[in-house]
């Protein structure tokens, strides 16, 4: 089977945010003064890959649902302006390395974020230009796998793979129904895959 397309999870993959997603929530976190919580890179790394009200729930259990919510949307809001402005710290060798990639496959991203999120990566880093497409839950309000499957039959994709670097990835793979690159080096683990990967730039030498 030859691989025509590319499909990439966000954070722990392609970048970590998880520096300038804690700054952000600092800055929600001092409007609140009655919520006695410190947002840890620990506490945010045990939530990539999560929709957003499951990092609610993840995050402030002791808050009530709709609490969760304004939380969530507040500090979203924030991470987005912080993270257009400022970028994150992308995996080494990216760029060179979707340069390659982008003249021999379509490109996509499709992540459990919400919208506008995508959009700041783009922005800080200037790589939308490598990518055909992208989806997120925070638009659609589907899983990452159907939002998987959704970029495929909008985009006439063939033969597709997905990259990924937690459980939710592959399971995201799986009920597409396409092959699962396990990208190691990132925030998960991951036991069953179709390829693995130790570094972005190893994208270049899988046999697909």
């Amino acid at each position: 089977m030859k691989i025509d397309s590319i499909i990439f999870d966000l954070d722990g993959t392609l970048w970590n945010s998880i520096e300038g997603v804690c700054e952000a929530w600092k800055v929600v976190l001092k409007r609140h003064s009655n919520i006695n919580k410190i947002i840890t890179p620990k506490d945010i790394k045990a939530s990539m890959g999560l929709q957003i009200d499951e990092i609610g729930k993840l995050l402030f259990p002791e808050e009530d649902e709709k609490m969760q919510l304004q939380l969530m949307n507040e500090c979203c809001d924030e991470e987005k302006l912080y993270l257009g402005e400022h970028g994150g710290k992308l995996f080494a060798k990216l760029e060179p390395t979707l340069n390659k990639l982008s003249q021999k496959y379509k490109l996509f991203i499709v992540s459990n974020c919400e919208d506008g999120y995508i959009q700041s990566f783009f922005k800080a880093h200037g790589l939308n230009k490598y990518f055909t497409d992208f989806e997120c839950s925070g638009v659609t309000g589907l899983s990452k796998g159907e939002n998987n499957k959704l970029i495929i039959k909008r985009n006439s994709l063939k033969n597709p793979v997905y990259v990924g670097d937690t459980l939710k990835d592959f399971e995201s793979a799986k009920i597409a129904n396409i092959p699962f690159v396990y990208a190691r080096y990132g925030f998960g683990d991951v036991n069953e895959y179709d390829y693995v990967i130790d570094s972005f730039e190893e994208m270049l030498t899988l046999d697909l």
